[in-house]
């Protein structure tokens, strides 16, 4: 009976969450970030603000679930993260990876889905920040670059963000990990570190038990609270791979390595 009291009220909690993020994304559209705009006309202060905001959002909002008794949260290796111009590469086992990451990463840029520039919960928080679409580079931006993950003009956004003092997450997969827990990765994360001569910092995510992972409804809640954790690891060198070699042969090498690590780090083998 406990168990299914438990499980019941994680559902509602649950989705009381979930519309508490879409509220929430409407009220910094239609309040918060106009307000923005009117009171910083610099775009690098607005967007420097603007990320702030967004930071301090998903981190009260990380502490909403845990109250709510959704998940239980742990984070290993924070202080590595308080560096800047950083190249964040994590695996993506879970829906809400993406704003764990920026809960915790001061300064944050990421790559974002071109349809959230249009979604009426999520348009104002993203343009406002500056983040990089994947099918139009930066808004009003370097390149305007087109294309997936590979891209020559995401490339060049993202290497000039980095340049320019951003921490830059990007989920290498492209999108969540399938329930087989077979982890994917493409190219254009590699291509970023090589042309850019960026070392990597990876994060290994874990959830357990799993959930919200690809394909799975937000009301099939696992039996028990689940645990979320980000452990971030030691940089990764990108010069090896450089090393007499063109950048292809060097994206691909990276990718190959960048694959086996994070399958051996989400499987718990070092």
């Amino acid at each position: 009976m406990i168990e299914t009291l438990g499980r019941a009220w994680r559902v509602g909690a649950t989705g009381l969450s979930f519309a508490l993020f879409g509220i929430g994304g409407l009220l910094m559209r239609l309040v918060v970030f106009p307000l923005l705009y009117l009171l910083v006309w610099r775009r690098a202060r607005r967007v420097t603000a603007a990320r702030a905001i967004i930071r301090l959002a998903f981190r009260a909002y990380v502490d909403v679930m845990r109250a709510l008794g959704v998940l239980r949260y742990e984070v290993r290796g924070l202080e590595k993260l308080e560096r800047r111009g950083l190249l964040i590469l994590a695996n993506h086992p879970t829906l809400i990876d993406t704003v764990f990451l920026m809960a915790f990463v001061r300064n944050a840029d990421c790559i974002v889905k071109g349809a959230l520039w249009n979604n009426p919960f999520t348009r104002g928080p993203v343009r406002a920040a500056g983040y990089i679409s994947n099918d139009g580079g930066k808004s009003g931006g370097t390149s305007g670059g087109k294309g997936g993950g590979d891209g020559e003009g995401l490339v060049r956004d993202c290497i000039a963000s980095l340049e320019a003092g951003n921490n830059l997450i990007v989920f290498p997969e492209g999108t969540r990990t399938p329930a087989s827990g077979v982890i994917s990765l493409k190219r254009g994360a590699a291509n970023v570190a090589v042309r850019g001569a960026r070392a990597i910092t990876p994060v290994v995510i874990r959830c357990d038990p799993p959930t919200l992972g690809k394909g799975e409804k937000w009301w099939r809640v696992p039996p028990r609270r689940v645990l979320f954790s980000l452990e971030v690891q030691d940089d990764v060198a990108v010069e090896p791979f450089i090393h007499d070699s063109s950048d292809v042969m060097a994206a691909r090498r990276l990718t190959e390595f960048l694959q086996n690590y994070f399958t051996g780090k989400y499987q718990g083998h070092a």
